[in-house]
């Protein structure tokens, strides 16, 4: 009674779940990478606008319009971290489907 265990699949199966951590784990490090530089890049643009303002109104005017600007970019990288989250959810539940088999 000596029957040998087969430990490829096992193996194979971690080591492949690893790989996908791997890619989103990088993935995400570049969507942080990048809404970094689009934060750094907007505050640097309202700056810039913020010196030529004259009047209350004016000062109004722009605090309004930068928070709906910086809003609407920090909803699109919500959308993007949520599409990469998502993307990966589905690749691993793909994944653990074909060990199933």
């Amino acid at each position: 009674m000596s029957a040998k265990l087969d430990f490829q699949k096992p193996v194979e199966a971690i080591q492949t779940l690893m790989a996908m951590q791997a890619e989103a784990i990088g993935k995400s490090i570049e969507l942080q990478k990048k809404a970094g530089e689009e934060l750094m890049a907007f505050f640097q643009t309202e700056v810039e606008k913020a010196k030529a303002l004259k009047t209350p109104e004016d000062v109004v005017k722009f605090n309004v319009d930068a928070n709906t600007r910086l809003f609407s970019l920090m909803k699109s990288q919500g959308e993007a971290f949520t599409a990469l989250a998502t993307e990966a959810s589905q690749n691993a539940m793909a994944q653990f489907q074909k060990f199933g088999k």
